[in-house]
């Protein structure tokens, strides 16, 4: 306690050595009489119930941004020749006004009370899961925490780098198909309904395609709220349905199927595998446990249930190509050159070529499916705004020759 209170304060103890007890000043206070008029507080009696106080507490969890960082400074601070504990003391004192702030003095605290640094990250797995757990886990067992650091570092790193190059592609489509089902809405509730009063005013015999988008005006303005409902009710159920089991490897199957989608989806799995399992074996893992943490990892839920097939297949421990090519979900490009690594004894490099060619896979991609996407969405676009326009201007003519008439 003594050494906690003072990695709290910031110093560095040198030396702690037990001392006599300090001496009691003055006599103890004796207790006050109970005054017999006064009800009596027994056991059984039940003291007024207090105002209830609802407290919220936020979920202490670290973003994966966050992570990268603290396992970046961590490894600066003990390269650098701190001691562990020194070191998250050092982080403690930072103040970022996220969960960072409690999960890292609740790692240094459990630091100092004798706690190695794996089981206090296991702690929190919500922020650290098996993984970062395993490899520090391994650190510690050859001595080579900071090295352990270094490769999470670069492994979030890439994850990070994928996760955004994906957000990034998908970013700018959805906006821009907002953006365009907002305006149509908009000129379907509000443009529309003014024409057809100013028609319907006329008496004029309108077009069919004018006719069919007044209709559509009106069916929207008298149900559109119905409609919502319906959505929103749609959207609720399926996204429960998909978090079920059966709903979640039905979903992520047809991830696997979705035209250009599907190349960005495995690229980015096979990748991420392929970092996962090299950065593993090469922190010392071995490779049945190293399957079953990547498993872990694995997004998409296909793949997952492959890699569990996999790992059960393999007796050994020292080949999973074979048993990896034949679910017949991995590509035989990986298989091969994962079976070459194996052959010549660094499977975890042959990881590492596998990981940056899939890298280069994802990037590829993602420019298609930005090429790809931009004139589709121009399209759609131009013909929900054409079909209106047309049909407008469908309707004045027709008025402007009856005029002439």
């Amino acid at each position: 306690m003594a050494l906690l209170q003072l990695e709290r304060k910031g110093l560095v103890p040198v030396a702690v050595k037990e001392g006599a007890g300090a001496p009691v000043k003055g006599k103890a206070k004796p207790k006050p009489k109970e005054n017999p008029k006064a009800p009596s507080r027994r056991a059984g009696a039940k003291s007024a119930p207090g105002p209830k106080q609802i407290e919220f507490k936020r979920k202490k969890r670290m973003s994966l941004g966050e992570v990268l960082t603290f396992s970046r400074e961590l490894h600066d601070l003990l390269e650098s020749g701190m001691t562990l504990g020194t070191a998250l003391n050092s982080l403690s004192r930072r103040k970022t006004g996220t969960a960072q702030d409690e999960i890292v003095i609740d790692l240094r605290d459990q630091i100092i009370k004798g706690e190695s640094l794996s089981s206090s990250l296991a702690a929190h797995p919500d922020s650290f899961g098996n993984l970062y757990v395993s490899m520090i886990k391994a650190g510690e067992a050859s001595g080579e925490v900071p090295e352990a650091l270094e490769r999470l570092s670069k492994h979030y790193e890439r994850v990070k780098e994928a996760r955004e190059k994906v957000i990034g592609a998908l970013t700018y489509p959805v906006i821009v198909i907002g953006v365009g089902v907002l305006t149509i809405i908009f000129t379907m509730t509000f443009v529309i309904p003014k024409f057809s009063q100013v028609f319907a005013e006329l008496g004029a015999t309108l077009p069919l395609p004018t006719r069919i988008l007044i209709a559509s005006s009106s069916f929207l303005i008298t149900y559109g709220w119905l409609m919502l409902i319906g959505l929103v009710v749609l959207v609720i159920l399926f996204r429960r349905y998909i978090k079920t089991e059966r709903g979640q490897l039905w979903w992520h199957r047809k991830m696997l199927h979705f035209p250009v989608v599907h190349k960005i989806i495995t690229a980015n799995a096979f990748a991420q595998f392929a970092r996962t399992l090299s950065a593993l074996l090469n922190n010392g893992v071995p490779v049945l446990q190293a399957l079953a943490i990547v498993e872990n990892t694995m997004g998409n839920k296909v793949i997952a249930n492959e890699i569990k097939e996999a790992r059960e297949r393999v007796t050994d421990g020292s080949s999973i190509s074979g048993p990896l090519a034949a679910g017949k979900v991995f590509p035989p490009l990986l298989t091969d050159m994962l079976a070459v690594g194996e052959e010549s004894g660094d499977m975890a490099g042959s990881l590492v070529h596998i990981a940056r060619r899939y890298d280069d896979e994802l990037d590829r991609s993602v420019k298609v499916l930005t090429t790809v996407l931009e004139p589709i969405m121009i399209l759609f676009i131009a013909v929900g705004v054409g079909y209106v326009a047309i049909s407008m201007l469908m309707a004045v003519f027709a008025l402007t020759s009856g005029l002439n008439v």
